[in-house]
């Protein structure tokens, strides 16, 4: 039973404390909480001028609809395909890039690598995806004069190659987000005890012995934790980099679930289907909880790291 007087004698104590937390409490509830109550219009057809109370009740139509959808087979296939790719693609590059920073032993140098691998994170998505485009673009890009330099032929446009989409999505984002994504594991490594080097020094160890045997086991637990979140939005990739990067030529490998919402319930201007697109995503967030139940449940059991 919970101590009334001990707790509220906590709360007087460090009222401080409390006051910042008004906040993010704050912005929680009315963004991530109160939002909820409109995923009921998932079960019904929603109609603007009824209002969500007034709208009539469909039940799982909207549902049923989305998995007879004939783009339903491509919209998943192509959302799985780029996020397991960019998650065996990406994952491992900030663990190998932390290991390896960590042995420098100049601060200056190696304060200047981390500064410049952590700009690319800072450049819009928009500026990103522009940046593609002239560099990879079939005549004027650096891609295009080169192709022409050793070929003497002008150069195809890659964006407008299904095949060529998810290689210039997952490896543009390696770029931009390895450098930024290191500082956990950087913050790790930053617990190993330097005894313990001392001592595997003294016994003869090289220093890429030490990387293996102490700094990548002190690593595991933050690898687990990170791995289990990445699979807790395996569904959920980025909407406004695939959105910008997305043509009428490349859309066979490029449509996928967050796309396809925006244009059933946005996009599609007079035919604007809110229940539709409603369902839709709460079907992502569905698959996404079990995921991440299901990844933190077997990482519990073999590992003993979980996120609960």
């Amino acid at each position: 039973m919970v101590n009334t007087k001990k707790l509220f004698k906590s709360y007087k104590q460090h009222w401080q404390l409390f006051v910042f937390l008004i906040i993010p409490v704050a912005y929680i509830l009315i963004f991530a909480y109160w939002p909820m109550f409109g995923l009921q219009i998932a079960f019904k057809k929603f109609s603007i001028v009824k209002g969500i109370a007034g709208s009539p009740w469909v039940g799982m139509k909207n549902f049923i609809k989305f998995f007879n959808a004939y783009q339903f087979e491509q919209v998943i296939t192509n959302t799985l395909t780029l996020s397991l790719y960019a998650l065996i693609a990406a994952f491992p590059f900030p663990i190998i890039f932390a290991l390896v920073l960590n042995v420098v032993e100049n601060a200056k140098y190696k304060k200047i690598v981390q500064t410049i691998t952590y700009m690319p994170h800072f450049i819009s998505i928009v500026v990103l995806v522009g940046m593609l485009m002239q560099i990879f673009h079939p005549m004027v890009g650096l891609y295009g004069k080169f192709y022409k330099a050793i070929t003497g032929e002008m150069a195809t446009d890659l964006f407008s190659k299904p095949a060529m989409f998810k290689h210039l999505y997952v490896w543009s984002g390696v770029w931009q987000g390895f450098g930024y994504n290191s500082i956990i594991y950087i913050a790790a490594l930053t617990n190993v005890s330097g005894e313990l080097h001392e001592a595997a020094e003294v016994d003869g160890a090289s220093r890429f012995q030490r990387v293996i045997h102490i700094d990548f086991p002190a690593l595991v637990p933050t690898i687990v934790i990170m791995l289990i979140l990445r699979m807790g939005s395996i569904m959920s990739i980025g909407f406004e980099k695939t959105y910008l990067m997305q043509n009428s030529l490349n859309i066979s490998a490029s449509e996928i679930i967050s796309t396809f919402v925006y244009k059933k319930g946005l996009g599609a201007g007079v035919g604007n289907d809110y229940s539709y697109s409603t369902a839709i995503g709460m079907f992502n967030s569905i698959v996404n909880l079990i995921l991440i139940t299901t990844v933190n449940t077997i990482s519990r059991r073999v590992s003993e790291t979980s996120l609960w």
